[in-house]
């Protein structure tokens, strides 16, 4: 983990530097500030990001122009049905000369991983990102590897009415801190692709804007934001109220809660902010909470809303309900 007194960081050059990696990746994702926005959140929040959304809205580009962004070591992993663990984690290979065997890294171990289609793998191998993701190591045949950091996992995932595809397991889904849609481009912006990209390819013309070593420090940065007692009961409320709300079968579990204050951190530093506020918390209530929890049986039918909807209804009702309390700063 960084260490948050080992920064050069101040607030104008964190200031700075992301909105030199927003600049960098808006010159190839257009009209899409949230996403971008939200894809830096886990970046600095030691988080992962899956972008679940019907194919050619831009997943895999969003993830490969923030990866551009930054100079580290990038790998992209096409999650297939015939995709192994070992191709993901690594292998132990004999080696004939030393007589002894010797780890290969898999396509894990790089700085910003781009895990496409991550939903057309079966559950065994997305199974193999569980600890990576966690605990940013893997363990192969009893000896762990350390990756490297930042780590960040950019899962792309095709709806589960697509054909092919694997639902991500609960466990899976609660590794991720955050999941968005991307969604279709306006007209204006689909007008302005088909300009720019004709006959150029933005991404080819992107160059690094920082360096991994300073992304640590910002990283530092984010988790030095003050948190209060009063907002720390005001998370720990808002995830409660998920797991005791009628229409919620899973409720948000205690990785959710550190994730969601640990997101409303940069979320605070973005807005160049020191303390984390109340708002800053409702809203990351849905991206950081709504892929993690379950509608109960029956919920919402008579209202004629789907599973998703009543997720999204009951986290609405839960922003509203729940008190902020006094003296949060």
């Amino acid at each position: 983990m960084s260490d948050p007194s080992a920064t050069s960081i101040t607030r104008d050059s964190f200031a700075e530097a992301t909105d030199a990696i927003v600049e960098s990746v808006t010159r190839v994702i257009d009209g899409k500030p949230d996403a971008v926005r939200a894809a830096l959140v886990c970046l600095l929040a030691e988080g992962h990001l899956l972008i679940e959304d019907v194919p050619g809205v831009g997943k895999t580009m969003l993830a490969r122009a923030l990866a551009a962004s930054v100079e580290a070591t990038v790998r992209r992993i096409q999650f297939t049905p015939d995709l192994l663990p070992g191709d993901v984690t690594g292998v132990s290979v004999y080696n004939p000369v030393d007589r002894e065997f010797e780890f290969k890294a898999g396509a894990i171990f790089a700085h910003i991983v781009i895990a496409d289609e991550i939903n057309r793998s079966s559950p065994k191998t997305q199974s193999a990102l569980l600890e990576a993701m966690e605990e940013r190591q893997v363990t192969v045949d009893g000896t762990s590897h350390v990756l490297p950091e930042p780590f960040l996992v950019v899962a792309t995932q095709n709806p589960l009415e697509m054909e092919g595809t694997y639902a991500l397991p609960e466990a899976q889904r609660d590794r991720f801190m955050m999941r968005i849609s991307m969604g279709y481009p306006d007209a204006a912006d689909e007008a302005l692709m088909l300009r720019q990209r004709d006959t150029v390819n933005p991404l080819s013309q992107l160059s690094p804007v920082t360096t991994s070593p300073r992304v640590r420090e910002m990283i530092a940065f984010a988790r030095s934001v003050h948190v209060s007692p009063a907002v720390e009961e005001y998370a720990v409320a808002l995830a409660r109220a998920t797991r005791q709300h009628p229409d919620l079968r899973l409720g948000a579990s205690p990785r959710a809660t550190l994730q969601l204050v640990r997101a409303a951190k940069v979320w605070a530093a973005l807005d160049g902010r020191e303390f984390v506020i109340p708002d800053d918390l409702a809203d990351l209530l849905e991206p950081v909470l709504a892929h993690r929890m379950i509608a109960a049986r029956g919920a919402g039918v008579s209202r004629g809303r789907s599973g998703a909807d009543t997720i999204r209804a009951a986290l609405e009702s839960i922003a509203s309900s729940v008190r902020v309390p006094l003296a949060t700063r």
